[in-house]
């Protein structure tokens, strides 16, 4: 079963091609499609099969990758500082979490979860005390820029944030509310 005819104009204008474009990728005439979505023509079974087919292909390579949905220059701490400053971080930004870094390099992180379990192992002087590195977790998963942001959803789920790289270089961070912008 075949999407609604109204879907093309929806779809090809989310694309961002024109109807000439639609019509020279389909084997249609421009006037076909412009009668299509005006509604004063109807397809046959074939030809509306042959649009959709494009359109398809075309959301297919056109779909979010991580880059795309990444909040970028995520704010991070480096493994020697001093825990109450990542914790002022966290605060300041209203974060859940913040990566951790030894020079240019991903360690850990350090998660409002992880700290409440510290708070209660350690006394207050101790914790005044304390480096980044005596409280982070294992670093979060770091996937590649073009990864498909739809692989991100389960992966998300699990680890509460991954970082997005670039040549190497970490340049972004994902959250469970960064996956929303998937739908809008």
């Amino acid at each position: 079963m075949l999407p609604r005819l109204e879907y093309i104009k929806q779809a090809r204008v989310k694309l961002g091609i024109t109807q000439r474009k639609l019509a020279t990728l389909t084997g249609i005439s421009t006037s076909m499609i412009n009668q299509i979505e005006s509604g004063r023509c109807k397809p046959s079974y074939e030809t509306a099969r042959k649009i959709f087919e494009v359109l398809s292909s075309l959301e297919g390579r056109s779909s979010m990758k991580a880059g795309d949905i990444c909040s970028r220059s995520p704010i991070s701490v480096q493994k020697d500082e001093k825990l109450h400053n990542a914790i002022d971080i966290l605060r300041v930004n209203s974060i859940s979490q913040i990566p951790v870094f030894d020079s240019s390099r991903v360690v850990g992180i350090v998660t409002e979860d992880g700290l409440a379990k510290v708070m209660l192992e350690k006394n207050e002087k101790d914790l005044k005390n304390m480096h980044v590195f005596q409280a982070m977790e294992p670093p979060p998963p770091i996937v590649d820029v073009s990864t498909p942001a739809k692989a991100l959803i389960p992966l998300v789920r699990f680890a509460k944030c991954i970082l997005v790289s670039e040549k190497g270089n970490v340049i972004g961070i994902v959250t469970t509310t960064d996956t929303l912008k998937m739908v809008e």
